[in-house]
């Protein structure tokens, strides 16, 4: 994912719904490691916590993915800014025989005259290379994008940009200006980007650390109960009010969670409270909707949390009215 058209700091999201329900190894580890029997023959508390927290771990790791994707965009327009700044602006002979090779075979979309543009201005051919070299090189390039040198120039850099490479079949000193002011507006948008994504990591391990204190507080109390022999129904009544306390601070860290959502770390140029664009969440779906996992993981999380406690505290009711 990356940054769109820069001029309009959007987000070029995938063509993906967001997900509503987890569907990912850790839904399934969930799943498996609460039922009691798994619990019983692992035995293992570290598990157990693990898994507890397995919707935030997953996000943070999906924001870590993320985040190296946008920097590796980064340091891609760098470079081809850099490269395209370097072109000498004087006329070039079409025949160089340096750039007959393979580098001037270069992918590109009908605008420039077919799959594999060899001819035209030598200038152009080589801004097409350092294109193909850089921004189209990144890893992750083909599995999120796959587009031709032209489809790419547009998405990126401005439809007028390919427009006028195309119609004049070299590049003029003012669209080798304007290809390198855009490139860098593009890496400075992405190092934007990348802040935010960086705030919301900050923000999850907050959140982890916060949801964390509460399920070993659950725990704790629950194992406690248990290796209690005298006064067992006193114990019981203590622990049940125990854990009701648990509860409201589960709705707090929701509460704020909620109200963060309304304002993330970045928005499209221009949004705001009030301008439509779905309360700023574009950023969440942006993060979030492509991966398997809930589309909100910290409220998922605060959510099963939520459940572990009033099971718990279901089952010490039944024992103080069992009188066990």
């Amino acid at each position: 994912m990356s940054v769109g058209q820069v001029s309009a700091g959007a987000l070029r999201l995938r063509d993906t719904a967001p997900a509503t329900e987890c569907a990912g190894w850790s839904c399934d580890l969930v799943s498996a490691a609460t039922d009691p029997a798994v619990l019983a023959a692992v035995g293992l508390v570290g598990v157990a916590a693990f898994v507890a927290l397995a919707y935030v771990r997953d996000a943070k790791a999906a924001c870590r993915s993320e985040r190296r994707r946008v920097l590796d965009e980064r340091e891609a327009f760098e470079e081809f800014a850099v490269a395209v700044a370097r072109l000498d602006t004087a006329p070039v002979p079409a025949t160089v025989s340096s750039l007959d090779g393979p580098a001037a075979t270069v992918r590109t979309g009908a605008p420039f005259g077919g799959e594999h543009a060899t001819g035209g201005d030598v200038r152009l051919r080589r801004v097409l290379a350092s294109y193909r070299d850089t921004v189209m090189s990144v890893p992750h390039y083909r599995e999120e994008y796959d587009e031709s040198v032209a489809e790419s120039l547009a998405a990126e850099l401005g439809p007028d940009t390919t427009a006028a490479l195309a119609s004049n079949g070299t590049l003029s000193p003012g669209a080798q200006s304007a290809l390198v002011r855009r490139s860098r507006r593009a890496a400075d948008a992405r190092s934007s980007l990348a802040d935010a994504i960086a705030a919301e990591e900050d923000a999850l391990a907050r959140y982890e650390t916060d949801l964390e204190r509460v399920d070993r507080r659950r725990r704790r109390l629950v194992e406690h109960l248990d290796g209690v022999r005298s006064d067992r129904t006193g114990a019981a009544i203590d622990v049940w009010e125990r854990l009701g306390d648990l509860e409201p601070e589960c709705d707090a860290i929701a509460e704020e969670r909620q109200r963060s959502l309304g304002d993330p770390p970045m928005r499209p140029a221009g949004a705001g409270p009030g301008s439509g664009d779905d309360d700023g969440r574009s950023f969440y779906q942006y993060l979030y909707g492509p991966v398997d996992g809930p589309g909100h993981p910290v409220l998922a999380q605060v959510v099963a949390i939520t459940e572990r406690v009033r099971r718990d505290r279901d089952r010490v009711a039944s024992r103080i009215a069992g009188g066990n």
